[in-house]
């Protein structure tokens, strides 16, 4: 009786309702910090209800809400950010932000608003606060956005990228007056008329990939950043009526049509001048023409309301603009013969000049024809021939650090030439046809086809791979201090023990592969830590390798047919990662490929691509090659050899024994045979 008592007693407080438990809160699956709520990708079907009221940045990105409801933020009235990204947005509701007025960013990117975008746009007349709006990748068109838009005027940072936007005019932005950034990349943009002009604070716009064929009468003098890469822009021209100085510091037009250099602004401030992958050439010498049917310049006709034309002369390089304050100028890509006389002179304060992948036959390294400013030249991968500079000359550019000459046709060099270039520290000759020569070997008045590398005190990185050098001489880097040294795709090179030496103290990164090598003491390269030797004539692992500390080693395609068992549990030891694929690698020696597949230190990249021969000259896989094909190498072989021989000797004692009962005993196996298998059949 006691017993049911407690019993009753216990159901009774379960079942009855508790006040504590009661009042306790929901718990959300939101991670809460500080005054920021974060709810990102938690299958969330709509608003969280349960968040504290306090709470200012709430983010709803990568959920399942399609609907935001009237008053859904009614709980939050403090909320100043609001993300709903990635969500199938299609619909908010008229009320939906009315109890939120202090929201100053909405982040609705990546939704179907373009369903609704009516609904939408009258919710947003509640936001009298809001500065950040991005709607990017909605499906808006120009229609749409217009309706959105409509009186948002403490607008600041605007994102309308990934839409379908396809003409912009004068009524898209009409309130937006305090717009700072404008962001309408990646949509279907082919005309811009008049949109922009009433955007007098608007500093960072960016137009990249659309479809906008020029961009003319350029005249907004407060924007500092225009990005209009990836267009199919043939013309950009400045309205050069205006004398205000723009303010443009970076201008790209880089992935375009172009084929003049751009007509900018006679008073500018730009720094970062980039035209990369265009068609521009330059064509003064085409003025000396004085055919009678060759014109000279060009009107640009305005069809669509009544402007002035514009008429440019075609060949007057004064029409370039105002270039002096560029530091960047980036031209890769393009057509360029030549430059005009004094056409980089007018940039005294240019630090990189990046012209590679043009038509360049000759350049001029000279005071006369460079900035002294100069930090970056790259001029790869053009059609040089010849490289002019004079020592006297050269030394003014004392500024310039990084010089890459490679992929050209370059066979003839001043001998000292980097020598005069007293902060020069790197140097690409890769792929030209120079060699490398001592000083002692040449005269001042010689042109020879080589380079003397000694004693360049500030060269830290040498390239000269696919250099046909056929001959490393002794000492030929003595007193250059270079931590980087590419010597690799010379195949006919001769490299001395002593043709090194003077590096012992600095080298860190070797490059040697494809050089015919086959044997090289590396043990006086303490500092040695990325070495390429791939692609030679290896047989053997040198024994100097396996006293480097090494981050990175390159054995792939040689002659190794192992690596012994020592030199492995070094290697693993000392060196970070290993690349030796495309070896001759025995199948049946590949205890080293075990020992690397074990270490927790080294990283073989390759290793479950390398291959190895086996015994019937048959390329196999070796992470996959199963050693019981190797004979008695294995434990499995020896346990099958003693199988054969055990069944041997009892077939062998077998035949004695019959032999010996139809020798001394003819009667007894007939009358077994008999006895057993001459039974008469029962019927």
């Amino acid at each position: 009786m006691p017993v049911l008592s407690v019993l009753s007693t216990l159901l009774y407080f379960i079942s009855m309702p508790v006040p504590w438990a009661l009042g306790h809160p929901h718990i959300t699956p939101c991670r809460l910090s500080q005054s920021t709520a974060l709810c990102n990708s938690y299958g969330l079907s709509s608003v969280p209800s349960d968040l504290p009221q306090q709470i200012e940045e709430l983010f709803l990105n990568q959920n399942f809400v399609s609907t935001l409801q009237n008053d859904c933020l009614s709980r939050y009235a403090s909320l100043r950010l609001f993300s709903c990204a990635s969500n199938s947005l299609r619909a908010v509701e008229e009320k939906a932000f009315s109890s939120s007025p202090l929201i100053e960013s909405l982040n609705l990117a990546n939704n179907e608003l373009h369903h609704g975008h009516k609904q939408f746009a009258q919710s947003l007349r509640s936001l009298t606060r809001l500065r950040t709006l991005d709607l990017s990748s909605n499906g808006l068109t120009e229609d749409m956005v217009s309706d959105l838009l409509q009186n948002l005027t403490s607008l600041e940072f605007l994102y309308l990228s990934g839409n379908i936007l396809l003409r912009l005019d004068e009524s898209t932005f009409r309130d937006l007056y305090q717009l700072k950034e404008l962001n309408l990349e990646r949509n279907l943009l082919f005309e811009i008329d008049g949109a922009f002009d009433h955007l007098q604070k608007l500093l960072r716009l960016n137009l990249a990939f659309n479809s906008l064929p020029c961009l003319v009468k350029f005249e907004m003098t407060q924007l500092v950043m225009l990005n209009a890469s990836h267009n199919l822009i043939e013309w950009f021209i400045t309205n050069s009526d205006v004398t205000e100085i723009f303010q443009l510091e970076m201008l790209d037009l880089s992935n375009n049509r172009l084929l003049f250099f751009p007509f900018l602004p006679t008073h500018s401030s730009i720094r970062s001048l980039l035209l990369s992958n265009n068609q521009i050439n330059f064509y003064s010498h085409l003025a000396v023409n004085n055919s009678s049917n060759w014109t000279t310049n060009v009107e640009y006709y305005n069809m669509g309301r009544n402007a002035s034309n514009i008429t440019a002369d075609l060949w007057d390089e004064s029409l370039h603009g105002d270039i002096s304050s560029v530091q960047l100028l980036d031209l890769s890509g393009n057509q360029l013969r030549y430059f005009p006389k004094g056409f980089l002179q007018k940039m005294p304060h240019l630090y990189w000049l990046r012209l590679r992948r043009n038509c360049l036959e000759s350049f001029n390294l000279t005071a006369e024809d460079m900035p002294a400013t100069l930090y970056e030249l790259d001029v790869s991968n053009n059609r040089l021939t010849e490289l002019h500079a004079q020592p006297s000359s050269v030394t003014v550019l004392n500024n310039l650090t990084h010089l890459n000459l490679s992929l050209n046709d370059i066979k003839r060099l001043p001998p000292r030439v980097f020598n005069t270039l007293p902060s020069l520290n790197t140097v690409d000759l890769s792929y030209n046809t120079v060699g490398i020569c001592h000083s002692g070997d040449i005269s001042d008045s010689d042109t020879p086809a080589c380079v003397v590398w000694t004693n360049h005190s500030s060269l830290k990185q040498l390239y000269i791979a696919g250099c046909s050098i056929q001959n490393l001489p002794p000492l030929v880097f003595e007193g250059t201090p270079l931590t980087h040294l590419e010597l690799s795709n010379n195949p006919d090179l001769l490299i001395g023990q002593d043709s090194l030496s003077g590096l012992s103290g600095t080298l860190q990164h070797l490059g040697l592969s494809n050089t015919g090598l086959q044997n090289f003491d590396f043990s006086p390269y303490k500092h040695l830590k990325f070495l390429n030797i791939s692609k030679n004539t290896i047989w053997e692992l040198p024994k100097s390798l396996l006293m480097l500390n090494l981050k990175l080693l390159d054995l792939r395609n040689n002659m190794l047919s192992t690596i012994q068992s020592e030199h492995a549990t070094a290697l693993a030891d000392r060196v970070q990662i290993v690349y030796v694929n495309g070896n001759a690698f025995n199948c049946c020696h590949l205890e080293w490929y075990r020992m690397f597949e074990e270490s927790k230190a080294l990283c073989a990249v390759d290793l479950s691509e390398v291959t190895c021969i086996d015994l019937h000259r048959q390329s196999q896989k070796a992470m996959f090659f199963d050693s019981v094909d190797c004979g008695s190498r294995s434990t499995e072989e020896s346990i099958f050899w003693y199988i054969l021989l055990f069944l041997s000797v009892c077939l062998s004692l077998v035949g004695i024994s019959v032999i010996y009962l139809l020798t001394y005993r003819p009667k007894v196996l007939p009358r077994a045979i008999k006895k057993k298998c001459w039974r008469p059949t029962p019927y």
